[in-house]
């Protein structure tokens, strides 16, 4: 193995990971969320000769993940079903599996382009410049984009939560 190639499986073994969550959070599906990594490094890999700044890395592939999440969504490659679930009958504890599950629901109906811009700035916490740039928008169009998105969470996670505390299922 050469040290282009040791340089790369290095640096995959060690970001892998964080990129597939991120990944997952954009999709909603971990199998999915595997394709998604999968080409964005080998997109990475194509140009690893041609990096000069690795301590950019990061941005980079988050770049390409996003990008390729937001193409492949256009493009109608992938469609998803989506499965409603039963509620709980009480509200559950604030780090509770079944709170997370439901956000990721939540998280899931929100449009693909507000949920990057969510993920970005949320999870990922990048800036809004920071964002904008891995979109390739306007700070303004992120700003905008985040602020529909989380009142279309808000709208999803109350509608949610009121049916769980007045004992709907």
């Amino acid at each position: 193995m050469g040290d282009r190639d040791a340089a790369f499986a290095e640096y995959f073994a060690a970001r892998s990971d964080a990129m597939r969550g991120t990944a997952y959070l954009l999709c909603g599906d971990w199998h999915r969320a595997e394709d998604l990594v999968q080409t964005a490094f080998t997109k990475l890999y194509l140009v690893w000769n041609r990096i000069s700044r690795h301590e950019v890395l990061d941005a980079y592939v988050r770049q390409i993940l996003v990008r390729t999440f937001l193409d492949e969504r256009r493009r109608g490659w992938w469609r998803r079903e989506r499965v409603g679930g039963e509620h709980a009958e009480r509200p559950a504890p604030p780090d509770s599996p079944e709170n997370r599950l439901v956000m990721l629901q939540a998280l899931a109906a929100v449009s693909p382009r507000q949920r990057a811009v969510l993920i970005l700035r949320y999870w990922e916490d990048l800036s809004i410049e920071e964002a904008a740039a891995l979109l390739d928008c306007s700070p303004g169009t992120v700003k905008s984009q985040a602020a529909r998105g989380l009142d279309t969470l808000r709208g999803l996670l109350s509608t949610t939560y009121s049916g769980i505390e007045k004992g709907a299922r």
